[in-house]
């Protein structure tokens, strides 16, 4: 096993779409699947896009519910500027159609940031050919990607005709009214460069794609111009060349996307394109060296887990470079359209900590600033829901704000995303020890969540104890419940932190009154926490002892995901967990709780926790490490680290897992590693798996680069 590389043998047609998502590649600013350059008539999922450019795709629902945001927002199929349709001696180049297809490999350079494809294929006509393409997408010309293409024919003399296009003409796979998102507005080519600009439905953003096409036989460069071929959405540049047996034939085609009128890109582009493909591939090499030297984790002893994390960490970083403030990372980063390419809480709950320590401080506190920008339509939200006085509840899941969530057990139940956030803020003022962020811009914040969870809870006169109703937990296999523990615990806590807050800087502005933090108080120490004697455990929520409790070892393995098995009443009614719940609260307030209380939390949920969300494993394998069940939590890492490369849930077709990647990250530093901050210090309890001989890894505090070895 190759730990710098991902490698796949053979050409096997079921398989392409999940390696078109494994071998993705992204700068932070766009990214695109592994598609074929070259038609490929088989199981594709074409995906090129550009962060932050969205589509607000029209709700489809059944019936209308007040308060149901009006679409969901989805990150846009791009128009796609690598595409090719290579004839052989008049037939087209299609692995669904070829003869024979072999030698075929895919490798990933996780290294350097390259993607390279290879393989000899036999057309229908007879005629042989060997093809090896090179692709990246460049980190420092983050408008600008480039690919190789080369073609040797390997048993007669053949000519090739070759269509460089640029297509506008694109669908979303996900669209829910299949809609065409893109209004071409102007298409343009002179000397072997194109362009299309294109305009998105409702929100206009413009945005130019642009190709410029080098052709080269044996090395040495060709002086040929293309033929035009323009359509409605589409601009192809035609060529025809004779190549010989066993030369090679390459074209270099340098593309992508900028909101720059069309003078501008083609000079950009040129630019770029003066540097060489093999200069822009050495810039490659060293910018990725520069983000490795503080983000690689180094495991000796272990090449599966060596692999793992430095794919979840290439994928991280392909997402999300920080370098513009009105980009955030969506679960499917760039791989794919599922989830919309929105923002999640899985921000502030899992990748905070990533950035924060490989990339430092200003990166992180981009990430808050992103919500601190969204906090007015924060507020709207809540009000839509009937929340007043300036409460904010921030969105499951948005582009720039508003709601955009259109399941209402998740939109109006799941709120525990606002703890998260007020969370977020805390976890960077305790590990930077910037509490500028807090005076500036974070007190706003907390104080707008607090005010939603005075008035999100309600007393009960049965209790003598507010409590929370209707809602759902992270655990999404159980909706609409009342009292979920962590939500619960969570929206105490943020009403506590936020009071203490408000107290503390005082002087710098009159946050809230004192009527008002006698209330939050008053909350605080009567929030209802539903708890077993029986068990001396906090419940998951009111009733789950009246569920059927069987663990998850009962449950047939042909049964499992349940979700791809099961109706949704039958898990709705089951014990079954799909991701930390209770958990996450031990682990967000790990100090909070005893060691033993933590020890009878994880062994009493654990066993009915099946793990079918991607943020799961994670969480359970720090607790398993701080309870010194160090084989279990590799068995959990593991799973994390390899849950798209070994394709646990059978859905890698659709994108990769990019936020729960960072809790892989935190699965080793905080978890095998045990890194803390306390008292403003780091401290590290390690305890690493008995393959590991070895772990050694860099995080970025208060400034400082720090080496850890263990």
């Amino acid at each position: 096993m190759n730990t710098w590389n991902i490698i796949v043998e053979g050409f096997n047609k079921a398989e392409v779409t999940k390696h078109e998502s494994i071998f993705s590649l992204g700068n932070g600013a766009m990214g695109m699947r592994a598609n074929f350059e070259e038609d490929y008539t088989g199981d594709t999922l074409q995906g090129s896009y550009i962060g932050g450019v969205y589509y607000p795709d029209k709700t489809r629902v059944g019936w209308w519910k007040n308060g149901y945001p009006e679409y969901f927002a989805k990150v846009l199929n791009a128009p796609s500027w690598i595409g090719l349709h290579i004839k052989i001696d008049g037939e087209l180049l299609d692995l669904n159609t070829c003869l024979e297809v072999k030698n075929f490999r895919r490798q990933l350079n996780m290294k350097e940031g390259w993607y390279e494809r290879n393989f000899t294929a036999t057309l229908p006509n007879g005629v042989e050919i060997a093809v090896k393409v090179v692709r990246l997408l460049s980190l420092r010309y983050d408008e600008i990607g480039a690919l190789r293409y080369e073609i040797s024919p390997l048993n007669a003399d053949t000519s090739i005709e070759i269509e460089s296009y640029l297509d506008s003409g694109i669908k979303n796979n996900d669209a829910n009214w299949d809609e065409h998102f893109w209004n071409t507005l102007e298409i343009s080519s002179e000397n072997n460069c194109a362009t299309i600009l294109a305009e998105t439905k409702k929100t206009t953003f413009k945005v130019q794609t642009f190709m410029e096409n080098h052709f080269f036989i044996e090395g040495k460069e060709l002086n040929i111009s293309g033929k035009e071929n323009r359509k409605e959405n589409y601009i192809g540049l035609q060529y025809g060349v004779t190549v010989k047996q066993n030369q090679t034939f390459c074209i270099e085609k340098y593309g992508g996307y900028t909101p720059l009128t069309k003078s501008k890109t083609l000079s950009k582009v040129r630019d770029a394109q003066a540097l060489t493909f093999e200069r822009l591939l050495e810039m490659q090499k060293e910018d990725w060296a520069t983000i490795w030297e503080t983000s690689d984790i180094v495991i000796e002893g272990d090449e599966k887990a060596q692999q793992g994390i430095r794919f979840n960490i290439f994928q991280l970083n392909q997402t999300y470079q920080g370098k513009y403030a009105h980009l955030n990372i969506g679960p499917k980063g760039f791989t794919g359209e599922k989830y919309g390419g929105s923002t999640y809480w899985d921000t502030e709950a899992y990748c905070l900590p990533f950035y924060m320590a490989t990339k430092g401080a200003e990166v992180a506190r981009n990430l808050l600033l992103y919500r601190y920008k969204q906090l007015p339509q924060a507020i709207e939200n809540a009000q839509k829901l009937g929340f007043t006085g300036g409460a904010a509840l921030y969105p499951m899941v948005t582009m720039n704000g508003e709601e955009c969530h259109n399941e209402w057990e998740i939109t109006f139940e799941e709120i525990h995303r606002n703890g998260a956030i007020a969370f977020a803020i805390y976890n960077y003022t305790r590990y930077t020890g910037d509490e500028s962020y807090l005076k500036e811009y974070g007190m706003e914040v907390l104080i707008a969540i607090a005010r939603f969870w005075a008035q999100r809870v309600n007393f009960s006169e049965e209790k003598k104890q507010y409590v929370i109703l209707g809602v759902t937990g992270p655990n999404e296999y159980e909706n609409n419940v009342n009292n979920n523990f962590y939500t619960n615990y969570l929206a105490s806590w943020c009403l506590s932190y936020a009071a203490t807050m408000a107290l503390k800087y005082k002087s710098e502005k009159q946050w809230v009154t004192i009527k008002e933090v006698k209330e939050w108080s008053d909350i605080v120490e009567h929030m209802y926490l539903p708890y077993s004697e029986k068990y001396d455990v906090y419940l998951q929520q009111d009733g789950f002892l009246d569920k059927d409790l069987k663990p998850v070892s009962a449950i047939p393995t042909g049964e499992r995901p349940l979700n791809q098995h099961w109706s949704w009443d039958r898990i709705l009614r089951s014990p079954y967990i799909k991701q930390a719940d209770t958990l996450q609260g031990f682990y967000f307030f790990e100090e909070r709780f005893t060691k033993e209380q933590l020890q009878k939390h994880y062994e009493f949920y654990e066993p009915f926790t099946v793990h079918e969300s991607s943020l799961s494993p994670c969480v359970h394998s720090v607790l398993a490490s701080a309870l010194g069940k160090t084989e279990e939590a590799y068995a959990l890492y593991l799973r994390t680290a390899r849950l798209d490369l070994d394709d646990y849930n059978k859905e890698v077709h659709e994108g990769l897992h990019i936020t729960s990647m960072a809790g892989t990250w935190l699965s080793i530093v905080e978890g095998f590693a045990g890194m803390r901050v306390k008292n403003g210090a780091l401290t590290f309890t390690p305890r690493l798996p008995k393959q590991w001989k070895r772990l050694s890894f860099k995080v970025i505090f208060r400034g400082e680069v720090k080496e850890v070895i263990i």
